[in-house]
């Protein structure tokens, strides 16, 4: 694919073409997960929009660094300043070390986005593993004079900031308007301004995860880890800052203004979010106590599934929305993306039994321009779904013989169609194990015997054995020359 590729920059609010800062190389940072619990189906978009973002710039020919974190530390119950530390929690409800949390969900998180075919990062940085950076960073802000000490903990000063900044030009806030909104401090509060967040808390007696640092014995702020760990790995000024649409504010504002006093410019010239998995127009999450668990989705133990999906359904039901639209959740439209999967992995199969002609009367060039252009904006991939299904209709009249192909034209469309099924969409056939040495043999002897049948001109039988292997699985279709089969979800 080529031509130029554009991206929907959150920060100029307007799609601009992707031109990296040291070409053929890019660097990409995405704020992972906080590894306290069960990784969900939210997180699960954000994990594919970036996988499909990192797929296709490797696609359009560019070395990605691509560095996802994750958060073991200092993100609090409440927001970035008060309450427990979530990890912490979890770790004194369970009897557990902190770390003990962290490594057990963080490979629960890698082992569920495995099974979502997506790819691990270049770089996969900790919180915990990079306190040094994080209080050097500290330091920094406190000496250009953006931050203030307060009984041992260490706040960003919002108001000067803004004096000379746009605190808030990412999010689309005013300042003015938040601290209307802010409640008024009481007087007991450390902080200066509603607004001003933390870089440092001092942690109290009971606080588990602890670090000494020149202000105290305490713990970073949230917003802190990234900075510091973009800045190590992609330096002060790298092309691709992505993440959760909710992440926005006040994370990625924090942090912009962070790497704005300590590199004098907000590192990232993109900044790239996806939006929300809604459930009855509401946000899915963890804070809302209505989220479905990857587990759940696998299984299909929730009490709003009536029936497990697998992996590549719940990829493909991400891909079907551009990933800067709402996408609202149901077991209906779960359904209706394992059907649309199935059709198209079936079609990856017909492309192999067409048999080619002396020449075409098909233009694959239509194919490859049109899903190149849907991608090439600002990663279109419903829209790049639907040329495939344009296409799916066009194989099955080549595989027919209503159409024909020439074998080097049948060779560029079997080329081409797994590049982008399989290489930038990330999906792959979970079906292909089902039709192995013991599957594919049984299915084809309970066929060849249905074959017999019907040229009996017994009709019962012949539907009896259709209607059983779709009962369980396995879709029959009958051709002209032949039979094909496939295998799907069980009927109900």
């Amino acid at each position: 694919m080529t031509s130029q590729f554009t991206l929907y920059n959150t920060l100029t609010r307007s799609k601009e073409i992707f031109v990296p800062l040291k070409p053929p190389f890019v660097g990409m940072y995405v704020c992972g997960p906080t590894v306290y619990g069960d990784p969900h189906l939210g997180h699960a978009r954000s994990a594919v929009t970036f996988d499909l973002l990192f797929r296709y710039l490797r696609d359009l020919g560019y070395k990605v660094r691509y560095v996802r974190n994750i958060t073991d530390v200092g993100h609090l119950e409440n927001d970035a300043d008060e309450g427990e530390d979530k990890l912490a929690k979890k770790a004194r409800l369970e009897q557990l070390e902190p770390m003990e949390v962290a490594q057990y969900y963080t490979d629960r998180y890698h082992h569920f986005l495995e099974k979502l075919n997506v790819l691990p990062p270049s770089i996969e940085p900790r919180a915990s593993g990079h306190m040094m950076e994080q209080i050097e960073l500290v330091q920094k802000i406190l000496d250009e004079g953006f931050a203030y000490e307060s009984n041992g903990s260490v706040y960003f000063d919002v108001g000067k900031y803004s004096q000379g900044h746009d605190y808030g030009r990412l999010s689309g806030r005013v300042l003015e308007d938040m601290l209307a909104n802010s409640r008024e401090l009481d007087g007991r509060d450390d902080k200066k301004g509603a607004c001003d967040f933390a870089l440092w808390k001092k942690a109290s007696p009971a606080h588990i995860m602890r670090w000494k640092a020149p202000w105290s014995v305490g713990f970073p702020g949230w917003h802190l880890e990234c900075s510091a760990m973009s800045i190590k790995y992609l330096g002060e000024r790298f092309d691709i800052h992505g993440g959760g649409m909710d992440l926005m504010f006040p994370h990625h504002e924090a942090e912009m203004a962070q790497n704005t006093v300590c590199c004098g410019q907000g590192s990232a010239r993109y900044w790239v979010h996806n939006n929300m998995i809604t459930l009855n127009g509401q946000k899915m999450g963890k804070s809302l106590g209505n989220f479905i668990t990857l587990e759940e989705l696998f299984t299909g133990s929730h009490r709003l599934l009536s029936q497990p999906f697998g992996p590549m359904t719940v990829r493909f039901f991400i891909l079907q929305a551009h990933y800067r639209s709402t996408l609202d959740f149901s077991d209906e439209a779960m359904k209706a993306a394992g059907r649309g999967l199935e059709r198209l992995m079936a079609a990856v199969e017909t492309i192999d039994k067409i048999v080619p002609s002396d020449r075409s009367n098909v233009d694959i060039s239509d194919l490859e321009d049109r899903c190149a252009a849907a991608m090439n904006d600002d990663l279109n991939s419903p829209v790049a779904i639907s040329v495939l299904f344009d296409w799916v209709r066009i194989i099955n009249q080549l595989h027919d013989g209503s159409a024909m192909i020439s074998a080097p034209d049948l060779e560029r469309l079997r080329t081409f169609f797994h590049r982008v099924v399989f290489d930038v969409l990330g999906l792959r056939d979970d079906n292909a194990a089902g039709r192995n040495d013991i599957v594919a043999p049984l299915v084809e002897m309970l066929l060849a015997i249905r074959n017999e049948a019907k040229r009996k001109k017994d009709w019962a039988t012949s539907d009896n054995i259709r209607d059983r292997l779709a009962a369980i699985g396995v879709a029959v279709k009958d051709r002209k020359d032949g039979t094909d089969w496939s295998l799907t979800a069980p009927s109900e």
